[in-house]
């Protein structure tokens, strides 16, 4: 990718170290459902939220990765779900001359960092146009997030080689 242009800017040529790129961002799916519109606009409990987030990555070419970042957002009163919605944000990244170690730890943190403020804003937006009051996802650290998955890898590759109670601790963790 080094001689090709990306977002109307050359991308570097004999760059001096490594080099990240965002090449693009775009929504790869977008979902929601109000499943008991309009009869939930009138619900009088105190609504519950549940945020799940995941990550994907697949490799392109030797320096071009897509990376999603998955935001589910299921809101509930008592046993009847308001509204679920969900976003698969997505970029395409260059990045060139990282060691593996370094790559792991971009595209665990940096590029989803840098995805989900786009994420935040498209289900803002759902929730609203849904006819439900905003709501602001809070800003969420990546690089904690990434330190745990390393942490629990670690310990399942510990486990692997131990009795069942390791594997178990391990899949709990």
């Amino acid at each position: 990718m080094s001689d090709e242009t990306l977002n109307g800017a050359a991308a570097p040529v004999d760059a001096a170290g490594p080099a990240f790129t965002v090449e693009k961002i775009y929504a790869k799916d977008v979902s929601f459902e109000a499943p008991g519109a309009p009869a939930v606009f009138n619900e009088a409990a105190q609504p519950q939220l549940q945020m799940n987030l995941n990550q994907s990555v697949q490799r392109l070419n030797d320096n071009a990765f897509e990376v999603v970042l998955g935001v589910t957002l299921t809101c509930t009163a008592g046993e009847k779900t308001l509204y679920v919605a969900e976003v698969k944000q997505a970029g395409v990244f260059g990045l060139l001359g990282f060691d593996a170690a370094t790559l792991d730890a971009m595209l665990g943190t940096h590029c989803p960092g840098v995805l989900y403020p786009y994420a935040r804003q498209l289900i803002s937006e759902l929730i609203q146009s849904g006819g439900f009051p905003p709501f602001f996802l809070q800003p969420i650290n990546f690089d904690a997030l990434y330190a745990e998955g390393l942490r629990q890898r670690s310990s399942q590759q510990l486990g692997e080689g131990g009795g069942l109670a390791d594997a178990e601790a391990a899949g709990n963790a």
